[in-house]
Protein backbone atom coordinates (compact mmCIF):
# COMPACT_ATOMS: atom_id res chain seq x y z
CA UNK A 1 0.00 0.00 0.00
CA UNK A 2 1.33 3.43 -0.91
CA UNK A 3 1.87 6.06 1.82
CA UNK A 4 -0.03 8.65 -0.23
CA UNK A 5 -3.28 6.76 -0.38
CA UNK A 6 -6.38 8.83 0.06
CA UNK A 7 -8.29 5.88 1.48
CA UNK A 8 -9.89 6.69 4.79
CA UNK A 9 -10.01 4.46 7.80
CA UNK A 10 -12.61 5.64 10.22
CA UNK A 11 -12.52 9.11 8.73
CA UNK A 12 -8.72 9.43 9.12
CA UNK A 13 -6.52 9.37 6.02
CA UNK A 14 -3.98 6.54 6.09
CA UNK A 15 -1.13 9.05 5.79
CA UNK A 16 -2.28 10.78 9.00
CA UNK A 17 -1.01 8.95 12.07
CA UNK A 18 -3.04 11.09 14.45
CA UNK A 19 0.11 12.54 16.02
CA UNK A 20 1.59 9.13 16.82
CA UNK A 21 4.99 9.95 15.28
CA UNK A 22 5.18 13.20 17.25
CA UNK A 23 4.19 11.37 20.44
CA UNK A 24 6.80 8.65 19.87
CA UNK A 25 9.50 11.26 19.25
CA UNK A 26 8.62 12.98 22.52
CA UNK A 27 8.69 9.66 24.39
CA UNK A 28 12.18 8.92 23.00
CA UNK A 29 13.35 12.41 24.00
CA UNK A 30 12.18 12.16 27.61
CA UNK A 31 14.84 9.71 28.79
CA UNK A 32 17.61 11.88 27.30
CA UNK A 33 16.13 15.01 28.85
CA UNK A 34 15.78 13.24 32.20
CA UNK A 35 19.40 12.09 32.10
CA UNK A 36 20.55 15.64 31.43
CA UNK A 37 18.24 17.16 34.04
CA UNK A 38 19.09 14.72 36.82
CA UNK A 39 22.89 15.17 36.67
CA UNK A 40 22.95 18.38 38.80
CA UNK A 41 20.87 16.61 41.47
CA UNK A 42 23.30 13.67 41.43
CA UNK A 43 26.29 15.96 41.80
CA UNK A 44 24.64 17.93 44.60
CA UNK A 45 23.90 14.63 46.35
CA UNK A 46 27.53 13.59 45.97
CA UNK A 47 28.70 16.90 47.41
CA UNK A 48 26.30 16.54 50.34
CA UNK A 49 27.45 13.00 51.07
CA UNK A 50 31.12 14.02 50.91
CA UNK A 51 30.45 16.89 53.33
CA UNK A 52 28.69 14.59 55.80
CA UNK A 53 31.48 12.00 55.59
CA UNK A 54 34.11 14.66 56.21
CA UNK A 55 32.22 15.84 59.30
CA UNK A 56 32.05 12.31 60.71
CA UNK A 57 35.54 11.06 59.70
CA UNK A 58 38.17 11.06 62.43
CA UNK A 59 40.52 14.05 62.33
CA UNK A 60 43.99 12.59 63.04
CA UNK A 61 46.17 14.16 60.32
CA UNK A 62 43.24 15.18 58.09
CA UNK A 63 44.53 13.10 55.19
CA UNK A 64 41.54 10.76 55.34
CA UNK A 65 39.04 13.65 55.29
CA UNK A 66 40.78 15.21 52.29
CA UNK A 67 40.74 11.88 50.43
CA UNK A 68 36.92 11.72 50.52
CA UNK A 69 35.74 12.80 47.07
CA UNK A 70 32.90 12.41 44.62
CA UNK A 71 33.42 11.48 41.00
CA UNK A 72 30.92 12.87 38.46
CA UNK A 73 29.63 10.86 35.48
CA UNK A 74 32.29 9.93 32.95
CA UNK A 75 35.24 10.66 35.26
CA UNK A 76 37.74 8.25 36.85
CA UNK A 77 37.73 7.62 40.60
CA UNK A 78 41.02 8.07 42.47
CA UNK A 79 43.37 5.08 42.41
CA UNK A 80 43.15 2.83 45.48
CA UNK A 81 39.89 4.44 46.60
CA UNK A 82 37.35 2.50 48.64
CA UNK A 83 34.98 0.91 47.80
CA UNK A 84 36.08 -0.66 44.57
CA UNK A 85 39.28 1.06 43.51
CA UNK A 86 39.74 3.05 40.33
CA UNK A 87 36.96 2.97 37.75
CA UNK A 88 34.97 5.30 35.49
CA UNK A 89 31.63 6.57 36.78
CA UNK A 90 28.83 5.61 34.42
CA UNK A 91 26.14 7.82 32.96
CA UNK A 92 23.86 9.03 35.77
CA UNK A 93 26.28 7.77 38.40
CA UNK A 94 28.17 9.77 40.98
CA UNK A 95 30.66 7.73 42.99
CA UNK A 96 31.71 8.80 46.47
CA UNK A 97 35.01 7.30 47.61
CA UNK A 98 37.40 7.51 50.52
CA UNK A 99 41.11 6.98 50.09
CA UNK A 100 43.57 7.49 47.29
CA UNK A 101 47.15 6.62 46.39
CA UNK A 102 48.41 8.20 49.65
CA UNK A 103 45.52 7.20 51.92
CA UNK A 104 45.08 3.45 51.55
CA UNK A 105 43.59 2.79 54.97
CA UNK A 106 40.03 4.16 54.74
CA UNK A 107 38.50 0.68 55.07
CA UNK A 108 40.64 -0.04 58.14
CA UNK A 109 39.36 3.11 59.86
CA UNK A 110 35.77 2.30 58.87
CA UNK A 111 35.78 -1.32 60.02
CA UNK A 112 38.65 -1.40 62.52
CA UNK A 113 41.45 -3.91 62.96
CA UNK A 114 42.51 -6.26 65.73
CA UNK A 115 44.62 -3.42 67.13
CA UNK A 116 42.45 -0.38 66.35
CA UNK A 117 38.78 0.16 67.10
CA UNK A 118 36.44 0.95 64.21
CA UNK A 119 35.65 4.61 63.61
CA UNK A 120 32.79 4.37 61.09
CA UNK A 121 32.23 7.41 58.90
CA UNK A 122 31.40 6.13 55.41
CA UNK A 123 28.27 4.03 55.92
CA UNK A 124 26.81 6.17 58.73
CA UNK A 125 26.99 9.17 56.38
CA UNK A 126 25.28 7.15 53.63
CA UNK A 127 22.49 6.18 56.01
CA UNK A 128 22.10 9.78 57.23
CA UNK A 129 21.83 11.32 53.76
CA UNK A 130 20.28 8.54 51.65
CA UNK A 131 16.65 9.63 51.94
CA UNK A 132 17.29 13.33 51.27
CA UNK A 133 19.53 12.56 48.27
CA UNK A 134 17.02 10.06 46.85
CA UNK A 135 14.17 12.56 47.22
CA UNK A 136 16.22 15.28 45.45
CA UNK A 137 16.90 12.91 42.54
CA UNK A 138 13.24 11.85 42.35
CA UNK A 139 12.14 15.50 42.25
CA UNK A 140 14.62 16.23 39.44
CA UNK A 141 13.34 13.25 37.45
CA UNK A 142 9.71 14.24 38.01
CA UNK A 143 10.36 17.83 36.99
CA UNK A 144 12.23 16.76 33.85
CA UNK A 145 9.42 14.42 32.83
CA UNK A 146 6.76 17.09 33.43
CA UNK A 147 8.76 19.76 31.58
CA UNK A 148 9.29 17.50 28.57
CA UNK A 149 5.85 15.93 28.61
CA UNK A 150 4.12 19.31 28.65
CA UNK A 151 6.25 20.59 25.77
CA UNK A 152 7.50 23.65 27.62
Amino acid sequence: MCGRSSTNFGGIPLTDDGGLAKFQARMRAIPKAVRVAVEPALIKGGEELVGTMRQIAPEDSGDLKHSIKYTPPGQMTPPYSQPGGSRVAGENEVIVTAGDADVRYAHLVEHGTTEAQAQPFFWPAVRLTRKRIANRIKRAIGKAVKDNWGGR
